[in-house]
């Protein structure tokens, strides 16, 4: 059983390339066809082929002969075969704003490939919104919630962060307003900017405990949001965070534990890592958290656990983790190549730690924690054979004695870590 979505395969489709030999997207504003130049207008009318949204394809004048596709939903799934039905016709596809600002353009490099698709942008509906607030791109951070689980706008809370959110439709601003009540940033000033560029553009301000209480407005589809946030000090981005962020029943890696993997394990964008015996996903959640296109597949057995990651990724702002409920080796199987694996439990279970490490290419990087003799063993073993680094962690905390104050010592951890040439 999987928890989570897996991000969007990177590939290629090859039905879709051989099908269609090039497509021209262009962006459209607020304003629709009466902002196209003359020189885009007649892309768009010399075109046999127009794809689009609804909203994009009724603004059209009407061509005889032209074929005109909405885009199918789901969008993934639906997109290969359309594009495969459309053989060598000159194609365009209109979009709005910048079509590589988490638009269709992205989502048809990844399906056809960078050669196969000229974009044609309009000015940005991020780059209104920032002109709107008067917020330069360097002072401010840009989340989309389009198609999106709203729950990664909490991985950016931070009193005074300012932050653009790219709607979904008219129900985001409420959604958003209740994340950030929920998460105590209540008093965060919330700016709904709308149909920006046109003629019919608006603009609805309050905060988000005034949004729940009474909204200032309705909300049109169309519509960027920009945060003001406000609350208390919120989890920072560098590894170790507090042991009681995460929901856990004791089967957690401890904050000094977890901030000495994760910096062996070294976070970089883009990059997957596969967390195996994830226990509370502690480690996999800090990976995600390193950067937005950081993704983490993690494996428990436990259902219970498996549940409680899923709980606290989302809480902790990286909804899109991946839970696979299931005993490694064999639940790793399939799974997208990582680019690091930490394992924080079962090690010893026969052919574990060699999955992990067949599973690396060069580069790749290896961290597994032991607290049993059996595992430190299997770790010495491993660390003669490979190299690496191999290292005994122990932590000491105060803890009352009588009415006085002591050391109290954890369990030391051997820690094993790799990086494959």
């Amino acid at each position: 059983m999987t928890i989570g979505t897996p991000p969007p395969p990177a590939s290629t489709n090859t039905a879709s390339r051989a099908a269609v030999s090039r497509i021209t997207v262009v962006g459209v504003t607020a304003d629709g066809w009466p902002s196209l130049p003359e020189r885009l207008r007649r892309t768009v009318l010399e075109a046999e082929v127009v794809l689009g949204g609804r909203r994009h394809l009724a603004m059209l004048p009407e061509v005889t002969g032209q074929r005109r596709e909405a885009w199918p939903s789901p969008l993934r799934e639906g997109l290969p075969p359309l594009l495969a039905s459309l053989g060598g016709a000159r194609v365009v596809a209109l979009a709005s704003g910048d079509p590589l600002v988490s638009g269709i353009g992205s989502t048809l490099v990844d399906l056809l490939g960078v050669g196969r698709v000229h974009v044609e942008p309009a000015v940005s509906s991020v780059a209104l919104a920032r002109a709107r607030m008067g917020w330069p791109s360097e002072r401010c951070a840009v989340v989309t919630l389009v198609g999106r689980d709203p729950r990664l706008l909490l991985r950016e809370l931070a009193p005074g962060h300012r932050v653009l959110v790219l709607s979904s439709d008219a129900g985001t601003p409420a959604a958003v307003a209740a994340l950030l009540a929920g998460a105590g940033y209540g008093r965060s000033v919330m700016t709904v900017l709308g149909d920006l560029g046109a003629d019919r553009e608006s603009r609805l301000s309050g905060t988000a405990d005034d949004w729940l209480a009474s909204p200032p407005g309705e909300a049109p589809a169309l519509n960027v949001l920009a945060l003001e946030l406000a609350g208390p000090p919120a989890h920072g981005l560098v590894a170790g965070l507090p042991d009681d962020a995460f929901e856990n029943d004791g089967q957690l890696t401890r904050r000094d534990l977890r901030a000495s993997a994760l910096a062996r394990l070294a976070p970089a964008p883009g990059q997957h890592l596969w967390d195996v015996g994830a226990g509370a996903g502690s480690v996999g959640i800090e990976w995600m958290r390193a950067h937005p296109t950081c993704a983490t597949t993690a494996v428990e057995a436990n259902a219970g656990r498996a549940a409680r990651v899923a709980r606290n990724a989302g809480r902790l702002g990286v909804p899109g983790l991946r839970v696979v409920t299931g005993r490694a080796p064999d639940a790793l199987a399939g799974l997208p190549s990582p680019e690091a694996v930490f394992i924080g439990g079962g090690a010893t279970r026969p052919g574990v730690l060699e999955a992990c490490l067949g599973a690396l290419r060069p580069g790749g990087r290896l961290v597994v924690h032991g607290v049993t003799l059996e595992t430190e063993t299997l770790l010495a073993d491993a660390y003669r054979r490979h190299g690496g680094e191999l290292t005994r962690l122990a932590v000491e905390t105060t803890a009352p004695i009588g009415s006085f104050t002591g050391w109290t010592p954890a369990r030391t951890v051997t820690q094993w870590s790799l990086t494959v040439g």
